[in-house]
Parts: structure tokens; C-alpha cells; sequence
């Protein structure tokens, strides 16, 4: 994460922290979308649910240019979600493993 507003590094990650807990005291999908609705601007939601749906269908083993033709997303970031997704945080694998497993 780029820091460009004179905080510390350690600021930034409590502040990233307290973001995460936020997210985390959401119950249902209603409450969620509308805290992302109240957070981000209508593109930055746009560009969120495009990645997600990027990483879902790349994980179902379908072609960055099937994938693009379906979502409409720019193949430089198909291959930006791939790249994450092979060899990021894990965020995405875990979040898609329990959305098929059925858990809120």
C-alpha cells in the first residue's frame, strides 16, 4: 500500500486494522453492502466487484479472454487478480473456498 499522506507505516496498518474489524462486526450481506455503498465511490465498488468476479471465474480454470468477454474487465487486470491469486496474501482462495463451502 502506497503511503503518500505523511502517516507511519505503523499507523497505516492499525488504521488498515481497524477497517478489517469493521468489516468483520457486518452480519449479513445487506449490512455489508451497504457499509461498502457508505465507503467507497461508486467506481471504487465497481472496480472491487469486477476483481471478485475476475477471481472467481479465473478459479474455475476459465481464460483470461473468456474472462474478460464475460466481465468486461481490461485483461491487465485479469492478469492482476491471477498474479494475487498465485501468489498473494490468500485472501481470495480463502474467501472463495468458504463462499463454495456456504459460509456467510
Amino acid at each position: 500500500m502506497k503511503n503518500h499522506r505523511g502517516i507511519s507505516p505503523r499507523q497505516e496498518a492499525a488504521a488498515e486494522r481497524a477497517l478489517c474489524q469493521a468489516l468483520l462486526t457486518l452480519r449479513t450481506v445487506e449490512e455489508c453492502r451497504d457499509f461498502l455503498r457508505d465507503l467507497c465511490t461508486p467506481a471504487e465498488l465497481q472496480a472491487l466487484t469486477d476483481r471478485w468476479a475476475v477471481a472467481v471465474r479465473l478459479q474455475d480454470q476459465v481464460p483470461y479472454r473468456e474472462v474478460q468477454r464475460e466481465t468486461g474487465v481490461s485483461v491487465t487486470t485479469i492478469g492482476r487478480v491471477a498474479r494475487y491469486l498465485n501468489a498473494g496474501h490468500g485472501g481470495y482462495s480463502i474467501a472463495a473456498a468458504r463462499r463454495a463451502a456456504g459460509h456467510r
